[in-house]
């Protein structure tokens, strides 16, 4: 019993530690700006391709069926080919991944940048500009050196 009360103190240390919450707040700010991503290539990136190339680049459909079942004679798209038992090869769901994948690096790649050239801005105002002894230290300061002579 005291071997658990034992683990459990331990186990509330560690979850309340502040890396842990920082990690966990990271992972679900994450997820949500996964989701943010997924939408641009989705429904920003992709059509403007397919815009510039007439339309032959939705790769949301794109696969090669390596099986299908005996007996199949329904639609022939991923969904349904898959709801059915068929093996397929989903390319195209890999490359609308690794288009995500490019996009989410690049605007963390810029995001980063943009937060250094911040800190290095702050850091150089702050070297700049010496900071200001208030007045009554001056004055004591006055004091002191008077009653040294």
């Amino acid at each position: 019993m005291n071997q658990a009360r034992g683990f459990l103190k331990e186990f509330r240390a560690f979850a309340v530690r502040g890396n842990v919450v920082d990690l966990a707040i990271g992972v679900i700010v994450g997820a949500a700006f996964s989701k943010i991503v997924d939408s641009l290539v989705k429904d920003i990136v992709m059509p403007i391709v397919n815009f510039l190339v007439g339309g032959a680049m939705d790769f949301s459909n794109k696969f090669f069926v390596l099986s299908r079942p005996v007996d199949y004679a329904g639609p022939e798209t991923y969904a349904d080919l898959t709801k059915a038992g068929a093996t397929v090869f989903a390319w195209g769901n890999f490359v609308t991944i690794v288009i995500n994948f490019i996009l989410l690096a690049f605007v963390i790649f810029w995001m980063v940048k943009a937060i250094n050239t911040a800190r290095s801005k702050m850091d150089l105002e702050a070297q700049a500009e010496p900071p200001k002894t208030p007045e009554d230290v001056l004055l004591l300061r006055e004091i002191r050196d008077s009653l040294k002579k």
